[in-house]
């Protein structure tokens, strides 16, 4: 079995990754961690050294991932691709032919304690009601199964 996750090495792609892990673990599935680095608007000096940082910061968040993998016992590969998350993911489903792309719903809440939780309770509601704009994206378009895991 053939799992991509969507891992950019936030908390909620850990998050997602581990439990995806404890999901499939008896089914002896191959992890395709698929990371996507947003190219700059326009080109400066400053973009660009922004975008490169991006590069090296999602490279070593992989690599992380993948020792992860390997402590679990868990065949995994990497991938990191430039451009638009949403469309790099829709090509990488499209090319490899996952069974199944598993993604993390994007929180704009920090790994914040029972404090930060609560403040922003009522806003999280709201939010959970929709899609983010990468699950949103997948959701009509991907022709793979999706199992999109909630924010912590």
């Amino acid at each position: 079995m053939k799992i991509m996750i969507a891992y950019d090495g936030s908390r909620n792609a850990k998050l997602a990754m581990a439990r995806t892990i404890t999901m499939f673990r008896e089914m002896h599935p191959t992890l395709v961690l698929v990371a996507a680095a947003e190219n700059p608007r326009d080109i400066t000096d400053k973009n660009e050294e922004l975008f490169d940082n991006e590069i090296a910061t999602l490279r070593s968040c992989l690599n992380e991932a993948l020792e992860a993998c390997k402590k679990e016992q868990i065949a995994a590969e990497s991938i990191l691709l430039e451009g638009d998350a949403r469309k790099m993911l829709l090509a990488a489903t499209e090319k490899l032919r996952p069974d199944l792309l598993v993604i993390a719903r994007h929180s704009h809440e920090p790994d914040g304690g029972f404090i930060a939780r609560s403040l922003t309770y009522f806003v999280d509601e709201l939010d959970y009601m929709t899609f983010g704009s990468v699950s949103s994206f997948l959701t009509r378009r991907a022709q793979c199964p999706l199992l999109i895991l909630p924010s912590l």
